[in-house]
């Protein structure tokens, strides 16, 4: 069994979900750190989704305000987010353009 630890920059979030995570059928992963950047110069609503295998997807931060110029620690300081297998994480803002998305996560396949 394999463990890895990485790194996803997603760039430019805007009001449609974004894909930051998807697990294929045999990779269990765990979020240890998700960071959300405001690069506007306004507050704005991000949220943050888990689709499961039945493609149910559900929110993991719905609206959450995030003020302008500023980061949202989304998971941080010891807390862990399990994405299991055949899981997609998607991110969304109410403004185009407006997020940048800092994932790190471990990976065991």
């Amino acid at each position: 069994m394999a463990t890895l630890f990485k790194n996803a920059v997603i760039k430019n979030i805007g009001t449609k979900p974004v894909k930051i995570l998807e697990t294929d059928a045999s990779t269990r992963t765990t979020v240890i750190g998700l960071s959300l950047t405001n690069l506007t110069d306004e507050f704005l609503y991000c949220s943050v989704t888990l689709q499961d295998d039945t493609s149910v997807t559900g929110f993991y931060l719905k609206d959450t305000v995030v003020p302008a110029n500023t980061s949202l620690r989304a998971v941080s300081t010891g807390e862990k987010f399990i994405v299991a297998p055949s899981n997609i994480l998607y991110v969304q803002s109410s403004i185009e353009d407006s997020v940048d998305a800092i994932l790190s996560y471990v990976e065991v396949t």
